[in-house]
């Protein structure tokens, strides 16, 4: 089905991932987005980089939204020890099988809560603004416990489910996640379509992405700190396969995404 809404000028959200996990992913995530190739990064608190990395979002003007981590342990000195258990209970749970992020755990509800909550929090303490938007360290935001608990607050931008091809995917997964993102929409704004950056060969598949930007909200997902990401994006590669789209300035939505489109995602 076509989406209702077109956008005025054709850009392509490209979003770098870990911001603050550490100096180096930080670094490498500055150097891309000074050199125009980023839109937006998504930043990690309770990391040992996350206070360097709020500093440096203030000076540099680099738009920045929360990247939830429920998976890799917190690395800051002045994280608390509780905070650390009950992340790490969560982290075990999920990490436990392909399975548990579709299950939901009633014996985790207040764990989840309040490492959630307390990632929340630490945002604003460091950014000095409640997060406008929200994803997840390894995608974990679309666990079966953040969703059901409506853990992410009402209103922000948060990351849909990946785009993929038709029949890539199973019938069952393609149902569980358009679901989602139907349910998700009702309270977030989201992108239309949503690709990983790799693979980066054959270029075509990126030239395919950035054509869908001309007419809907398209957001790719990049990681500078691996160092093929970081040469792709800091040498222009993307830039030449996006052809007259250009990388927005900003994570900007132009359109709603609740409406459906031609797209299957997983």
């Amino acid at each position: 089905m076509e989406h209702g809404n077109r956008k005025e000028t054709a850009t392509i959200i490209v979003n770098a991932d870990d911001w603050g996990r550490d100096a180096n992913t930080t670094d490498r995530c500055l150097e891309c987005a000074r050199s125009g190739a980023l839109s937006s990064v998504s930043a990690m608190v309770f990391m040992e980089d996350s206070e360097r990395g709020a500093e440096l979002v203030r000076q540099h003007k680099v738009d920045a939204g929360l990247h939830l981590n429920l998976t890799t342990a917190f690395t800051a000195a002045e994280c608390s020890p509780h905070l650390m258990r009950e992340q790490a209970k969560v982290a075990r749970f999920l990490t436990s099988s392909r399975w548990a992020t579709v299950v939901y755990h009633p014996g985790l509800v207040a764990a989840f809560e309040y490492v959630v909550k307390a990632q929340l929090e630490e945002f604003e303490r460091l950014y000095g603004a409640s997060a406008g938007r929200v994803d997840g360290h390894h995608h974990m935001h679309l666990c079966a416990n953040v969703y059901f608990q409506k853990l992410l607050p009402a209103g922000t931008i948060t990351r849909r489910n990946f785009t993929f091809a038709a029949k890539e995917k199973g019938w069952v997964n393609r149902l569980y996640r358009r679901w989602q993102d139907r349910g998700m929409a009702r309270r977030h704004r989201m992108t239309d379509f949503f690709f990983a950056l790799p693979p980066m060969e054959p270029r075509s598949r990126l030239e395919k992405i950035c054509a869908l930007a001309e007419r809907y909200d398209v957001e790719v997902e990049c990681h500078p700190a691996t160092p093929e990401e970081y040469r792709f994006l800091m040498d222009g590669e993307f830039r030449r396969c996006a052809g007259g789209v250009e990388v927005a300035r900003g994570y900007v939505l132009r359109s709603d995404a609740g409406a459906g489109h031609e797209g299957e995602k997983r």
